[in-house]
């Protein structure tokens, strides 16, 4: 399980907060930290719309993008924080420009937004590094992701795939959780999960059903200014989610063998009940349904599960309330 926390934005193009991020999420136990690497000269113009209108500093999202800018030594710190702190530096480049901003910085692999998917050229950049690909297909249909697919395909390019509603945040009805399996059939890759709902249960949910990647964003209080802190987990949450999905990971991992109990025996033993008699009878009384009880420990009398095989039969002895039921105390006839 690869757990990647999405920083994104919520630096709000402050070095300080973004060092912060790493510092706090590292102590979760995810894996990787991701930011977004915004160029607002490449990849944008002031005919963008805002997808939320959120910000009233900005007069618009090139202005937005603006502000969220790192200088390249600023980029390495960040990465160099992250080395520090033992997880992985990842980012989600927004053009071909943030390509090689990254490659000076020295990235492991790139994570690809759900709005890129369709971006060949920025995707043929990316597939020049030779290094791996997260796809995120937020927005995608099966056929453009097809389509995407054997571009990267044609390209030599190792790629993941992300199972990823672009809602925010995204309710329950939106989760999609049932594409995962559906991205592994029919692309044979490993598949994953990008969650956008602000709640710790998708993430698990996704790991039941096989996701062996899971995204998420993160933010210190959902209250916080920015476009995506309604749809992100707090650290706090974050500390549940990755304990949570460490074990679910682990356990599918151990598949149990449910056609052998053996290792149960002990405990069948004392949890597993004998046969017993409910009242006083009598010497060839012939016993009912309605005389019998079954008690504690297993072995000491007939076998619960053996009581339609008794029903009818006459005793060959007295047997007092309670008493445990057993072979010899029965006639055979």
């Amino acid at each position: 399980m690869y757990l990647i926390a999405e920083i994104g934005q919520a630096h709000e193009g402050s070095i300080g907060i973004a060092l912060a991020y790493i510092d706090s999420l590292a102590q979760t136990g995810v894996d990787a930290v991701k930011f977004q690497v915004h160029i607002a000269e490449a990849e944008s113009s002031i005919h963008e719309p805002f997808r939320v209108k959120f910000s009233y500093q900005d007069k618009s999202r090139f202005d937005y993008w603006k502000r969220m800018e790192f200088s390249l030594d600023q980029w390495k710190l960040l990465k160099a924080r992250c080395e520090e702190k033992g997880v992985e530096f990842l980012a989600s480049p927004f053009s071909n420009a943030a390509v090689d901003l990254l490659e000076e910085v020295g990235v492991k692999r790139y994570k690809i937004g759900s709005g890129e998917v369709t971006n060949f050229l920025l995707l043929e950049k990316i597939a020049k590094t030779g290094k791996p690909i997260i796809l995120s297909s937020g927005m995608s249909s099966f056929l453009e992701l097809d389509k995407t697919v054997n571009f990267l395909k044609e390209k030599n390019a190792v790629f993941s795939i992300l199972q990823c509603t672009t809602a925010y945040p995204t309710l329950p009805e939106n989760y999609g959780l049932n594409v995962i399996n559906e991205l592994k059939e029919r692309y044979n890759v490993t598949v994953g999960y990008s969650d956008h709902s602000a709640k710790i249960e998708t993430c698990i949910a996704a790991t039941a059903q096989g996701a062996e990647i899971l995204e998420f964003h993160a933010i210190f209080d959902r209250r916080s200014f920015g476009p995506d802190a309604t749809s992100s987990l707090e650290i706090d949450e974050i500390n549940q989610l990755v304990k949570a999905v460490r074990n679910i990971s682990y356990s599918l991992k151990h598949p149990v063998n449910k056609s052998d109990n053996s290792k149960f025996t002990a405990l069948k033993n004392i949890f597993e009940k004998s046969l017993a008699v409910n009242k006083d009878l009598t010497l060839g009384h012939q016993l009912s349904f309605d005389d019998l009880e079954t008690k504690k420990p297993k072995g000491y009398g007939i076998a619960a599960y053996k009581f339609g095989e008794v029903i009818g039969k006459t005793l060959k002895k007295e047997l007092s309330q309670w008493e445990f039921l057993t072979e010899k105390d029965i006639n055979k006839d």
